[in-house]
């Protein structure tokens, strides 16, 4: 874990919550929905799409759980490695396509 981060910081969750109440409850029924058993996606892809967003998103604490999340759910090593490389190619895509933006506003100030 990165060192600013520590898993101790996951106790201070309920102070969080209490400090912005709506809020929080608002995120809370989002990762509800999201992470819900009865979806079309069976829990095992939804667990490996979570890594794969919080690979690229870097939350620490998201990759830690979702890799636990996606073990229980009977992910194998080899789709974890899948889907680092997925993740890895859609953000080196990201910049590419960044990078189009760039050279059009390059070009429309030169």
């Amino acid at each position: 874990m990165h060192k600013q981060l520590h898993p101790q910081d996951m106790e201070l969750a309920p102070q969080l919550v209490r400090l912005a109440p709506q809020e929080a409850q608002a995120f809370l029924a989002l990762k509800a929905s999201a992470e819900r058993a009865d979806g079309a996606i069976p829990a095992k892809y939804r667990e490996l799409i979570s890594i794969a967003v919080a690979l690229t998103t870097q939350c620490t604490y998201c990759i830690d759980a979702h890799t636990a999340n996606a073990v229980a759910a009977g992910a194998s090593r080899e789709e974890l490695a899948e889907t680092v490389f997925i993740a890895a190619a859609l953000r080196a895509g990201a910049a590419v396509g960044h990078g189009l933006l760039a050279l059009r506003l390059f070009d429309q100030q030169s």
